[in-house]
């Protein structure tokens, strides 16, 4: 085999993902691996594009007209990702990066096409290995775009959050995937005339299961959802890969869909819950209903708070740790959060984060509503590092937050959580919950934190009511100094 300088260019390129995925595994390192990535990108354009206008490699040799259009696709693409990085929210980062994962399913699944087409416009029977190539990766790649499609919808609000659960489904779902196989071997056992047309048969058939399987999954899951259509999308740009014969390509997506998968594993397990669960189960049918008493239960009664009253406690406190979830990045309260916790730092009162695996509707997206609000890597602590902090901590403060703090999951086997690990906030002296009401989380179950004898409820839209406590705490603090 000769080595050429595009196999060395690709090798490394290929190190550089590899760095870029290690640095992004840490935020103290993060800019460092997205800037790794960027480097590791920018080097495999550019020596693809270099091997494309190089006139002895005649299998990707292109014409004047094909290298405009090249160049214009990718000059436009750069303006629109480059635009939509600079104007989109933190609060919409999750939309953004599931529609970021359709255009990488769109891609294979037109690679896949255009292959397809050129081989029977070549001629001559189609190779097995070529044909499986092709249709796993239009099948990947049609999932992926319409999964991605609707997760964007479900996490822009456009379409509900609950999930729909149908007759037979898992059967449906069984009976899509059947479809595409058989489709596959009658397009290699059916002749030129046939290939295309039951490609895009099956690529509809696809589609329509993407769009299925991800229908079915409840709005609390959507964490994990992303994280699963990343590794989709990795798979299909390997797949694309191998149609191109292009190596990068299949390391890159090779990288790009086990490190998906490795995530995924990791959250659900942070859920106690297994990937066929999330995916088949139709869990979170209930979430944001008000849980109805049982027959013959009295109802329970709560103990609520003002925002005076809260004030109090913060600035009487010693220990504090914030509890971010959904409610906070809807909200988009981060900011004023941080300033409360600076103000309590600057009276000798130690301010902490606490972050479950699952808050919010992105992997990490807690984080990096922090991050953007500048509130310091040391001051962010994931569940592992704290739960036992919080028998020694004065106030807790959760913020739109309900099933990753709820006991029923360590004390109730009959909970639709039981067993997964939660953040113990119970254990405190006080607990100030912000709510909008008593709408149960996207699991659809009640949370008795909100009944107990420590648990003060603050209801209100989060962002108004943690201004107000920003402006009361601020009050309080010059009050108490003059």
């Amino acid at each position: 085999m000769r080595i050429t300088l595009v196999n060395v260019a690709y090798l490394v390129a290929s190190l550089l993902f590899v760095l870029s995925l290690r640095g992004l595994s840490a935020q103290q390192s993060a800019r460092r691996g997205n800037l790794l990535g960027t480097l590791g990108m920018l080097l495999a354009v550019a020596v693809t594009l270099g091997a494309v206008v190089a006139p002895d490699n005649k299998a990707l040799a292109a014409g004047p007209s094909d290298l405009g259009l090249l160049a214009a696709s990718i000059g436009v693409g750069a303006v629109i990702g480059a635009v939509l990085a600079a104007r989109v929210a933190m609060t919409s980062m999750p939309e953004l990066v599931a529609v970021l994962h359709s255009f990488v399913g769109a891609a294979a699944a037109l690679v896949g096409i255009g292959s397809e087409m050129n081989g029977v416009r070549a001629g001559g029977a189609p190779d097995v290995a070529h044909h499986v190539e092709i249709h796993a990766g239009v099948f990947i790649g049609a999932i992926t775009f319409t999964g991605s499609v609707i997760a964007f919808l479900k996490l822009r609000g456009t379409i509900g959050s609950k999930p729909l659960v149908l007759p037979a489904r898992h059967a449906l779902n069984a009976s899509l995937v059947f479809a595409c196989i058989f489709l596959a071997v009658a397009a290699f056992r059916g002749g030129e005339a046939v290939r295309v047309p039951y490609l895009l048969a099956s690529t509809g058939v696809a589609s329509v299961l993407g769009a299925h399987l991800v229908l079915a999954i409840g709005g609390g899951d959507m964490p994990v959802v992303v994280s699963l259509l990343n590794s989709y999308s990795g798979w299909a740009a390997s797949a694309a890969g191998f149609m191109l014969g292009n190596d990068l390509l299949i390391v890159t997506g090779a990288l790009v869909g086990s490190s998906g998968a490795i995530l995924s594993y990791i959250m659900c397990k942070a859920m106690n819950r297994s990937i066929w669960n999330v995916v088949f189960a139709g869990f979170g049918d209930q979430g944001g209903v008000v849980p109805a008493a049982k027959k013959g239960e009295p109802a329970k009664k709560v103990n609520e708070t003002n925002i005076d009253g809260a004030a109090d406690l913060l600035l009487g406190a010693k220990n504090v740790i914030v509890v971010p979830g959904y409610g906070m990045a809807v909200a988009q309260a981060q900011h004023a959060v941080k300033e409360i916790t600076t103000l309590l730092e600057r009276r000798g009162t130690k301010a902490r984060y606490a972050i479950h695996p699952v808050a919010g509707r992105l992997p990490g997206h807690m984080n990096v509503l922090l991050a953007e609000a500048n509130v310091s890597y040391e001051a962010v602590k994931e569940m592992e590092e704290i739960n036992e902090d919080f028998e020694e901590t004065d106030v807790v403060v959760v913020i739109g937050a309900n099933d990753i703090v709820n006991p029923s999951a360590l004390d109730d086997p009959g909970s639709p959580i039981y067993g997964m690990p939660v953040l113990e906030v119970w254990k405190a002296g006080r607990v100030i919950m912000l709510k909008r009401g008593m709408a149960a989380g996207y699991a659809g179950v009640d949370n008795p934190l909100c009944y107990l004898d420590n648990t003060l409820m603050l209801f209100g839209d989060a962002k108004a009511s943690v201004q107000k406590l920003l402006h009361a705490v601020s009050a309080r603090a010059e009050q108490q100094a003059a």
